[in-house]
């Protein structure tokens, strides 16, 4: 599996690469040195991190308030973070950005692709029907 370096990393979560090396730095997130310096990630160390901070925290936070300035086009790439195949289906997590996308497929269709943990991947969203709801803010509850 090829290494990822820090900018496609950081390109992937929505970071900078700032934010990828103060992970790295503080060991929240593991690298490895290239022979010419540079540091890169292991694809499953990262989608580690990923399930264990980021997908964790957003979760978490019910503060009812978010921002989001990012128009996603019906396409979302990101990293697979987690395969759970059961009978015929498969149940892909993926993070792309701050975004958690889900994805219900054939087992067959997932093996096809050797979907994994570390993997990158793009979702592509097609709806005939799409909800929006208006967070609000605890003071308008």
């Amino acid at each position: 599996m090829e290494m990822i370096k820090i900018g496609v990393a950081a390109d992937t979560l929505g970071v900078s690469t700032d934010t990828v090396r103060r992970w790295i730095d503080s060991d929240q997130l593991k690298a490895v040195r290239t022979s010419s310096g540079q540091r890169e990630i292991n694809p499953p160390d990262l989608a580690k991190f990923l399930k264990s901070n980021i997908l964790n925290k957003e979760r978490s936070d019910n503060t009812g308030e978010r921002e989001i300035a990012i128009s996603a086009r019906n396409r979302f790439s990101g990293i697979i973070t987690e395969v759970i195949v059961d009978g015929v289906m498969a149940q892909i997590e993926m993070v792309a950005g701050r975004f958690r996308v889900v994805s219900l497929m054939s087992k067959e269709a997932a093996l096809e692709l050797d979907l994994k943990p570390g993997v990158f991947a793009t979702a592509t969203v097609k709806a005939t029907n799409i909800t929006v709801n208006r967070s609000m803010s605890t003071k308008e509850r």
